[in-house]
Protein backbone atom coordinates (compact mmCIF):
# COMPACT_ATOMS: atom_id res chain seq x y z
CA UNK A 1 0.00 0.00 0.00
CA UNK A 2 0.94 3.31 -0.90
CA UNK A 3 2.01 6.22 1.59
CA UNK A 4 -1.41 7.47 -0.02
CA UNK A 5 -3.75 4.88 1.18
CA UNK A 6 -5.28 4.05 4.82
CA UNK A 7 -3.80 1.29 6.55
CA UNK A 8 -5.26 -1.35 8.40
CA UNK A 9 -3.56 -2.25 11.75
CA UNK A 10 -3.37 -5.60 13.65
CA UNK A 11 -2.44 -5.81 17.18
CA UNK A 12 -3.60 -9.08 18.01
CA UNK A 13 -0.57 -11.35 17.19
CA UNK A 14 -1.76 -14.72 15.78
CA UNK A 15 -4.61 -16.40 17.46
CA UNK A 16 -5.01 -14.55 19.78
CA UNK A 17 -8.57 -12.97 20.48
CA UNK A 18 -7.94 -10.38 23.57
CA UNK A 19 -4.93 -8.12 24.65
CA UNK A 20 -4.42 -5.47 27.25
CA UNK A 21 -1.46 -2.98 27.44
CA UNK A 22 -0.65 0.43 28.26
CA UNK A 23 -1.25 3.31 26.24
CA UNK A 24 1.99 4.75 24.29
CA UNK A 25 3.54 7.22 26.27
CA UNK A 26 4.54 9.28 22.91
CA UNK A 27 4.01 12.39 21.62
CA UNK A 28 3.32 11.74 18.06
CA UNK A 29 0.28 12.67 15.20
CA UNK A 30 -0.63 9.05 14.33
CA UNK A 31 -1.85 8.51 10.40
CA UNK A 32 -5.37 7.50 9.76
CA UNK A 33 -6.03 4.12 10.24
CA UNK A 34 -8.41 1.42 10.65
CA UNK A 35 -8.60 -1.61 12.88
CA UNK A 36 -8.96 -5.30 11.53
CA UNK A 37 -12.16 -7.19 12.73
CA UNK A 38 -11.56 -6.27 16.76
CA UNK A 39 -13.09 -3.70 19.13
CA UNK A 40 -10.56 -1.13 20.87
CA UNK A 41 -11.58 0.19 24.49
CA UNK A 42 -9.21 3.18 25.08
CA UNK A 43 -8.70 4.14 28.44
CA UNK A 44 -7.21 7.80 29.09
CA UNK A 45 -5.88 8.92 32.19
CA UNK A 46 -4.24 11.82 31.34
CA UNK A 47 -3.27 13.59 27.60
CA UNK A 48 -3.92 16.52 25.74
CA UNK A 49 -4.62 16.89 21.70
CA UNK A 50 -7.08 15.92 19.33
CA UNK A 51 -9.18 12.12 18.87
CA UNK A 52 -10.69 11.89 14.97
CA UNK A 53 -13.21 9.01 14.93
CA UNK A 54 -14.14 9.41 11.13
CA UNK A 55 -15.80 12.72 10.74
CA UNK A 56 -16.25 13.29 14.19
CA UNK A 57 -13.06 15.32 15.75
CA UNK A 58 -13.00 15.20 19.71
CA UNK A 59 -11.36 17.53 22.19
CA UNK A 60 -9.28 14.74 24.51
CA UNK A 61 -10.96 15.60 27.43
CA UNK A 62 -9.03 13.11 29.80
CA UNK A 63 -10.12 10.87 32.14
CA UNK A 64 -12.72 9.43 29.05
CA UNK A 65 -12.65 6.23 27.65
CA UNK A 66 -13.22 5.39 23.55
CA UNK A 67 -15.06 2.69 22.18
CA UNK A 68 -14.03 1.62 18.55
CA UNK A 69 -15.93 -0.61 16.59
CA UNK A 70 -14.08 -3.35 13.64
CA UNK A 71 -13.24 -0.64 10.46
CA UNK A 72 -13.54 2.66 12.21
CA UNK A 73 -10.76 4.93 10.73
CA UNK A 74 -9.17 6.87 13.33
CA UNK A 75 -5.94 9.01 14.42
CA UNK A 76 -4.49 11.02 17.42
CA UNK A 77 -2.46 14.31 17.41
CA UNK A 78 -1.68 14.48 21.44
CA UNK A 79 -0.15 17.94 22.31
CA UNK A 80 1.15 16.31 25.69
CA UNK A 81 2.06 12.88 27.11
CA UNK A 82 -0.98 10.26 27.09
CA UNK A 83 -0.96 7.89 30.21
CA UNK A 84 -4.15 4.91 30.38
CA UNK A 85 -4.81 1.52 28.96
CA UNK A 86 -5.87 -0.09 25.49
CA UNK A 87 -7.88 -3.17 25.93
CA UNK A 88 -8.85 -5.07 22.39
CA UNK A 89 -10.75 -8.07 21.49
CA UNK A 90 -12.73 -9.89 18.96
CA UNK A 91 -16.35 -11.63 19.33
CA UNK A 92 -14.67 -14.86 19.33
CA UNK A 93 -13.43 -13.99 23.07
CA UNK A 94 -16.47 -14.32 24.64
CA UNK A 95 -18.99 -17.26 24.31
CA UNK A 96 -22.36 -15.18 23.68
CA UNK A 97 -24.22 -18.28 24.50
CA UNK A 98 -22.83 -19.48 28.07
CA UNK A 99 -21.59 -15.65 29.19
CA UNK A 100 -24.75 -14.15 27.11
CA UNK A 101 -24.71 -10.88 30.11
CA UNK A 102 -21.26 -9.91 29.09
CA UNK A 103 -22.01 -10.15 25.67
CA UNK A 104 -24.42 -7.93 26.23
CA UNK A 105 -22.98 -5.66 27.76
CA UNK A 106 -20.61 -4.96 25.49
CA UNK A 107 -23.00 -4.50 22.63
CA UNK A 108 -24.59 -1.84 24.36
CA UNK A 109 -21.45 -0.34 25.13
CA UNK A 110 -20.65 -0.27 21.77
CA UNK A 111 -23.48 2.00 21.42
CA UNK A 112 -21.37 4.62 22.68
CA UNK A 113 -17.94 6.15 21.09
CA UNK A 114 -16.85 8.22 23.94
CA UNK A 115 -17.66 8.24 27.62
CA UNK A 116 -16.15 10.93 29.75
CA UNK A 117 -15.16 9.92 33.66
CA UNK A 118 -16.04 12.33 36.61
CA UNK A 119 -12.93 13.66 38.73
CA UNK A 120 -10.90 10.64 40.17
CA UNK A 121 -13.36 8.14 39.59
CA UNK A 122 -10.84 6.68 36.45
CA UNK A 123 -10.85 3.13 37.21
CA UNK A 124 -6.95 2.19 37.58
CA UNK A 125 -7.55 -0.70 39.67
CA UNK A 126 -9.97 -2.41 37.68
CA UNK A 127 -7.46 -1.69 34.60
CA UNK A 128 -4.00 -2.94 36.55
CA UNK A 129 -6.00 -5.89 38.03
CA UNK A 130 -7.25 -7.36 34.36
CA UNK A 131 -3.53 -6.25 32.64
CA UNK A 132 -2.01 -7.82 35.83
CA UNK A 133 -4.30 -11.01 35.19
CA UNK A 134 -3.18 -10.61 31.30
CA UNK A 135 0.49 -11.03 32.20
CA UNK A 136 0.18 -14.00 34.64
CA UNK A 137 -1.94 -16.16 32.47
CA UNK A 138 -2.27 -19.15 34.66
CA UNK A 139 -5.04 -21.35 35.42
CA UNK A 140 -8.37 -19.16 35.76
CA UNK A 141 -7.27 -16.07 34.87
CA UNK A 142 -9.75 -16.03 31.50
CA UNK A 143 -12.69 -16.69 33.98
CA UNK A 144 -11.07 -14.02 36.33
CA UNK A 145 -10.39 -11.47 33.50
CA UNK A 146 -13.98 -11.87 32.15
CA UNK A 147 -15.41 -11.43 35.64
CA UNK A 148 -13.64 -8.31 36.11
CA UNK A 149 -14.63 -6.86 32.46
CA UNK A 150 -18.34 -7.63 33.92
CA UNK A 151 -17.60 -5.19 35.92
CA UNK A 152 -15.81 -2.62 34.10
CA UNK A 153 -18.55 -2.87 31.21
CA UNK A 154 -20.93 -2.56 33.82
CA UNK A 155 -19.58 0.57 35.36
CA UNK A 156 -19.05 2.26 31.74
CA UNK A 157 -22.50 1.68 30.64
CA UNK A 158 -24.30 3.22 34.27
CA UNK A 159 -21.54 6.38 33.29
CA UNK A 160 -23.32 6.43 29.51
CA UNK A 161 -26.49 6.11 31.08
CA UNK A 162 -25.67 9.63 32.99
CA UNK A 163 -24.16 11.39 30.12
CA UNK A 164 -27.00 13.29 28.73
CA UNK A 165 -24.81 15.07 26.04
CA UNK A 166 -24.67 12.77 23.37
CA UNK A 167 -28.91 12.06 22.47
CA UNK A 168 -29.67 9.01 20.45
CA UNK A 169 -30.32 10.46 17.33
CA UNK A 170 -26.82 11.29 16.71
CA UNK A 171 -26.14 6.87 16.94
CA UNK A 172 -25.33 5.82 13.53
CA UNK A 173 -27.90 3.14 11.36
CA UNK A 174 -25.45 0.60 12.05
CA UNK A 175 -25.80 1.10 15.87
CA UNK A 176 -29.63 1.64 15.64
CA UNK A 177 -30.09 -1.37 14.14
CA UNK A 178 -27.69 -3.10 16.45
CA UNK A 179 -29.88 -2.08 19.28
CA UNK A 180 -32.99 -2.95 17.47
CA UNK A 181 -31.78 -6.49 17.07
CA UNK A 182 -31.31 -7.11 20.51
CA UNK A 183 -34.84 -5.30 21.59
CA UNK A 184 -37.18 -6.59 18.58
CA UNK A 185 -35.36 -9.89 17.87
CA UNK A 186 -36.74 -13.00 17.67
CA UNK A 187 -40.26 -11.30 17.56
CA UNK A 188 -38.59 -9.77 14.17
CA UNK A 189 -37.64 -11.76 11.52
CA UNK A 190 -37.66 -9.59 8.45
CA UNK A 191 -35.00 -7.73 7.15
CA UNK A 192 -37.94 -5.10 5.99
CA UNK A 193 -39.68 -4.89 9.31
CA UNK A 194 -36.38 -3.47 10.76
CA UNK A 195 -35.50 -1.45 8.25
CA UNK A 196 -39.41 -0.08 8.38
CA UNK A 197 -38.65 0.68 12.13
CA UNK A 198 -35.21 2.67 11.23
CA UNK A 199 -37.02 4.75 8.30
CA UNK A 200 -34.94 3.64 5.80
CA UNK A 201 -34.80 0.62 2.45
CA UNK A 202 -33.83 -2.96 3.07
CA UNK A 203 -31.39 -2.17 0.56
CA UNK A 204 -29.58 1.05 2.46
CA UNK A 205 -30.20 -1.42 6.22
CA UNK A 206 -28.16 -4.29 3.79
CA UNK A 207 -24.86 -1.78 2.01
CA UNK A 208 -24.46 -0.71 5.86
CA UNK A 209 -24.24 -3.39 7.03
CA UNK A 210 -21.97 -5.02 4.48
CA UNK A 211 -19.36 -1.69 5.07
CA UNK A 212 -19.88 -1.93 9.07
CA UNK A 213 -19.62 -6.17 9.37
CA UNK A 214 -18.68 -7.40 6.34
CA UNK A 215 -22.41 -9.07 6.40
CA UNK A 216 -25.93 -8.62 5.04
CA UNK A 217 -28.62 -7.41 7.19
CA UNK A 218 -30.71 -10.90 6.77
CA UNK A 219 -27.17 -12.73 7.83
CA UNK A 220 -27.05 -10.75 11.41
CA UNK A 221 -30.31 -11.20 12.10
CA UNK A 222 -30.46 -14.78 11.40
CA UNK A 223 -27.02 -15.14 13.53
CA UNK A 224 -29.14 -13.06 16.05
CA UNK A 225 -32.13 -15.92 16.06
CA UNK A 226 -29.22 -18.42 16.27
CA UNK A 227 -28.01 -17.16 19.41
CA UNK A 228 -31.49 -16.72 21.07
CA UNK A 229 -31.90 -20.45 20.04
CA UNK A 230 -29.10 -21.52 21.76
CA UNK A 231 -30.05 -19.86 24.98
CA UNK A 232 -33.63 -21.75 24.83
CA UNK A 233 -32.31 -24.65 23.82
CA UNK A 234 -29.17 -24.80 26.52
CA UNK A 235 -30.59 -22.55 29.38
CA UNK A 236 -34.28 -24.11 29.50
CA UNK A 237 -36.49 -26.74 29.58
CA UNK A 238 -38.34 -25.97 26.75
CA UNK A 239 -39.21 -28.41 24.42
CA UNK A 240 -38.70 -27.71 20.37
CA UNK A 241 -42.22 -26.60 19.96
CA UNK A 242 -41.95 -24.02 22.83
CA UNK A 243 -39.06 -23.04 21.74
CA UNK A 244 -40.27 -22.26 18.11
CA UNK A 245 -43.47 -20.44 19.26
CA UNK A 246 -41.06 -18.19 21.55
CA UNK A 247 -38.63 -17.44 18.67
CA UNK A 248 -41.91 -16.65 16.48
CA UNK A 249 -41.34 -19.38 14.06
CA UNK A 250 -44.73 -19.89 12.36
CA UNK A 251 -44.21 -23.61 13.51
CA UNK A 252 -41.77 -26.34 14.55
CA UNK A 253 -40.36 -27.71 11.63
CA UNK A 254 -39.33 -24.08 10.06
CA UNK A 255 -37.51 -23.77 13.46
CA UNK A 256 -35.40 -27.08 13.18
CA UNK A 257 -34.98 -26.49 9.23
CA UNK A 258 -33.39 -23.36 10.14
CA UNK A 259 -31.59 -24.11 13.09
CA UNK A 260 -30.00 -27.36 11.21
CA UNK A 261 -29.15 -24.92 8.05
CA UNK A 262 -27.21 -22.70 10.59
CA UNK A 263 -25.62 -25.08 13.08
CA UNK A 264 -25.39 -28.44 11.03
CA UNK A 265 -27.33 -30.41 14.01
CA UNK A 266 -31.31 -30.12 15.02
CA UNK A 267 -32.17 -28.54 18.19
CA UNK A 268 -32.51 -31.61 19.64
CA UNK A 269 -29.23 -33.09 19.12
CA UNK A 270 -27.30 -29.78 20.28
CA UNK A 271 -28.87 -30.05 23.49
CA UNK A 272 -28.09 -33.56 23.93
CA UNK A 273 -24.38 -32.45 22.67
CA UNK A 274 -24.25 -30.70 25.77
CA UNK A 275 -26.18 -32.92 28.43
CA UNK A 276 -24.68 -35.71 27.96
Amino acid sequence: MGNNGIHTKNKLEEGLLFKISPFKEVIKKTRPHKHDEYFELIFLKEGEGFHTIEEEKFVVSTPEVYFLKPGQLHFWQFTSIPKGFVIIFKDLEFDTVKENELAELYRLLSLNTRIGFPEHSFPETLLQDIYTEFQLNSSFSRPIIHGLLKALFGKLLRLAENDMQKPVVSLSLFNRFQHLLAKECPRLHKVNEFAALLNTTPQNLNTTCRKQAKKSAGELVSERILLEAKRYILHTDSTVNEIADQLSFSDASNFVKFFKKAEGTTPVQFRAKYFQ
